[in-house]
C-alpha cells in the first residue's frame, strides 16, 4: 500500500489541530468546555488558513519558492484566507442582523396584537467567517506545521533557522 501524500496529510493535520484548538480558545473566552467547537466554522484559529498555509509552506520547503507548485499553493491559500475573513465573515454579520430583526419583530408583535407575525423559529448561523487575527493565527500555525512536516520528511530534526543566502532569507 502506498503512503498518503505528505502534503495532503500535513494540510489535513493542520486543519484538525486548528479545529481542536477551538475547544481551548472557547474555554479561555467563556470558561466552559464545549467539544462541539471542534466542529464549528469561524473562531480562533482559522482551520482554513492553517490548512492552506501548511500546504503552501510544505510545498515551498520541498520545491523551493520559485516553483510553480509553490505559486499555486500560495495563491490558492491567499484566496481562501481572504474569503474566510472577508465574504464569510460579512455573511455572518448579516445573519446576526437578520436574527436581531426577527427578535425585534416578535417582540413588536407581542406588544401590538393586531400586528400578525409568525416567528421563523430557526436562527441563521452567525459564526461563519473569521476576524483577521483568527486568520493570521491559523496561517502562522499552518506555516510552522508545514515547515516541521517538511523537515521530518527529510529525516532531519525539526529545527527551523533563518539563513541568509545571496541577500535573501531562506529557511533551512
Amino acid at each position: 500500500m502506498e503512503k498518503m501524500n505528505r502534503g495532503i496529510l500535513t494540510a489535513l493535520s493542520a486543519i484538525g489541530i486548528a479545529q481542536g484548538m477551538k475547544i481551548l480558545t472557547h474555554k479561555k473566552l467563556t470558561g466552559e468546555w464545549d467539544i462541539k467547537q471542534a466542529f464549528t466554522t469561524g473562531g480562533m484559529p482559522s482551520s482554513h488558513s492553517a490548512g492552506v498555509a501548511a500546504l503552501a509552506s510544505y510545498v515551498a520547503s520541498n520545491k523551493g519558492w520559485r516553483h510553480t507548485e509553490t505559486s499555486l499553493a500560495t495563491v490558492f491559500g491567499v484566496i481562501v484566507m481572504y474569503d474566510a475573513q472577508g465574504i464569510r465573515r460579512h455573511t455572518g454579520e448579516i445573519a446576526k442582523l437578520v436574527n436581531d430583526l426577527e427578535d425585534n419583530l416578535a417582540k413588536f408583535s407581542g406588544e401590538f396584537p393586531s400586528f400578525e407575525y409568525v416567528e421563523h423559529g430557526k436562527k441563521l448561523k452567525e459564526l461563519l467567517g473569521h476576524q483577521p487575527v483568527e486568520v493570521g493565527a491559523g496561517a502562522l500555525l499552518g506555516v510552522v506545521l508545514g515547515l516541521v512536516s517538511a523537515k521530518m520528511e527529510d529525516g532531519q530534526p525539526a529545527k527551523i533557522e533563518p539563513l541568509e543566502c545571496n541577500g535573501q532569507i531562506a529557511l533551512t
